[in-house]
């Protein structure tokens, strides 16, 4: 039985030569098209919407030899996902709008952690004290910057993968997905908090903290690829929405919605994401240790909250479905 819940999964194509073929030569023109569009414009990162625009066309490439309703499947299934994400981006903007920021509480949690390594410095001003120099731009900038640009582009295109192949999993994802910035944007609205360059800026970190986490495009010579990010970063985002990091739990919820599918030796290579992510979060700035502590925790919430919803769910169906007790 189809339901809401469950939709109807599309049968694949054989991919023939002459598929495989069209399938290439797609990918390819995206490909292009994508870089020339990063070069000029930016990653796109500011709107969902964009974001979405470029994976239904890479959906597209990927799958040219299907007809149009195939490909329009893509809207109607995305679209209420991506005006979600745009409503959660504006929201987040006016998240501080009713308290007070909380500055103090985060430094001292990471002081208290590790204090006793950094001589009572926080992390961040201990990492930049010894990996950075002002008006200098190391080589290490440049995965710095593509590990922290990953944030906005990986877990969208994860989910669409998904939904190309399994559209059960895809949904499953999508619960967490949401569920997690929902969670996150009540935290913000309740708790404020800002991060150390902000600290910093605003005299509550004495040791100098740079906001360093686009520089890398400059080593990579991509000068206009951070344009949007830098757009993003200054007229769009909230500064003071550090409490939970959704950067790290992002990377995080990639990670965990897979482990059960992945053999355990693999394990370590998956959690190197969320690992590279904390640390790029933390070196430039963005985010404090206990930011990102709070940000795991979020997404084991996360996955025990929906998994009793959607093992509620299946009871309650098999109850509904289930024939009534024959009775003598």
């Amino acid at each position: 039985m189809t339901t809401l819940e469950t939709p109807p999964e599309t049968p694949a194509t054989p991919l023939t030569p002459d598929r495989r073929k069209r399938r290439i030569i797609g990918m390819t023109i995206w490909a292009v098209v994508f870089a020339v569009g990063v070069w000029f414009v930016g990653v796109p990162t500011s709107d969902p919407l964009i974001a979405f625009g470029w994976l239904w066309l890479a959906t597209i490439a990927w799958r040219n030899y299907e007809p149009w309703k195939t490909h329009l499947r893509f809207l109607r299934d995305w679209l209420p996902v991506a005006l979600l994400l745009v409503a959660y981006n504006v929201s987040r903007a006016y998240a501080d709008d009713f308290f007070a920021p909380h500055v103090t509480e985060l430094i001292k949690a990471d002081e208290w952690m590790f204090g006793w390594f950094t001589g009572g410095q926080v992390p961040t001003t201990w990492l930049q004290e010894h990996l950075y120099q002002e008006g200098v731009t190391p080589w290490w900038l440049a995965p710095i910057t593509l590990v922290y640009a990953s944030h906005f582009l990986a877990v969208p295109t994860i989910a669409v993968i998904l939904w190309v192949r399994n559209r059960a999993t895809w949904l499953r994802f999508m619960r967490r997905w949401i569920t997690l910035c929902v969670f996150g944007l009540i935290t913000y609205f309740l708790y404020p908090a800002a991060p150390p360059w902000w600290a910093h800026k605003f005299g509550y970190l004495p040791e100098a903290v740079a906001r360093i986490s686009t520089n890398g495009w400059d080593v990579l010579g991509l000068h206009g690829a951070g344009n949007t990010l830098n757009a993003l970063q200054v007229q769009q985002s909230n500064p003071v929405a550090a409490m939970p990091s959704l950067h790290t739990a992002w990377a995080m919820l990639a990670v965990a919605f897979f482990l059960p599918m992945v053999r355990r030796r693999w394990w370590p290579l998956l959690f190197a994401y969320p690992l590279a992510m904390t640390f790029t979060l933390v070196y430039t700035g963005e985010h404090y240790v206990i930011d990102v502590l709070v940000g795991w925790a979020y997404v084991g919430v996360v996955f025990l909250v929906v998994g009793l919803a959607e093992r509620w769910s299946a009871g309650r169906r098999d109850g509904l479905n289930s024939p009534g007790d024959e009775r003598g």
